[in-house]
């Protein structure tokens, strides 16, 4: 069995890896057939009170380093991250607070939110793909400020 990975991890891999794991070694991650990790997303969100770059920035860091600290989440584990804007900000781009806390090499989306009448406004979401041995049933989501009513049916 190969020795632990750059993260320190061992395990087993599926015997049906069926050459995802070459994939996903290309794709620049710090992939280790030799562990047990999944390929899996984490869902977060978080509202900002008025529309600068410097609270846009304030809002995302923080969410992103509570999803990090309660997931246990390493830089390396991180494939990409998806972030999305109610149309209401304007003023920055939510992936540019990412960059801001070591994370320009991995890559990062932008999109704005569909309108829905309703919906929470001024809401900044974010889904993290990420290499992991946690299960999904482990990962905790994360809903902070005007955000935490969203998702109340996931373990938080």
């Amino acid at each position: 069995m190969p020795g632990p990975s750059p993260t320190g991890r061992t395990g087993r891999t599926a015997s049906t890896d069926s050459g995802w794991g070459e994939f996903v070694a290309a794709a620049g991650t710090a992939y280790d057939p030799g562990v047990s990790a999944a390929l899996r997303a984490l869902r977060g969100a978080t509202t900002i009170d008025v529309d600068t770059p410097e609270h846009i920035n304030e809002r995302v860091v923080a969410l992103l380093t509570t999803m990090f600290e309660r997931n246990g989440i390493d830089h390396d584990d991180l494939v990409s991250m998806i972030f999305t804007a109610t149309g209401d900000i304007h003023s920055a781009f939510p992936a540019a607070a990412a960059r801001t806390i070591g994370l320009g090499d991995v890559p990062l989306l932008g999109a704005q939110e569909i309108e829905v009448d309703g919906a929470t406004p001024r809401c900044i979401r974010v889904m993290i793909h990420l290499m992991t041995e946690r299960s999904r049933t482990e990962l905790r989501h994360v809903y902070l400020e005007g955000a935490v009513g969203l998702r109340d049916d996931l373990p938080a």
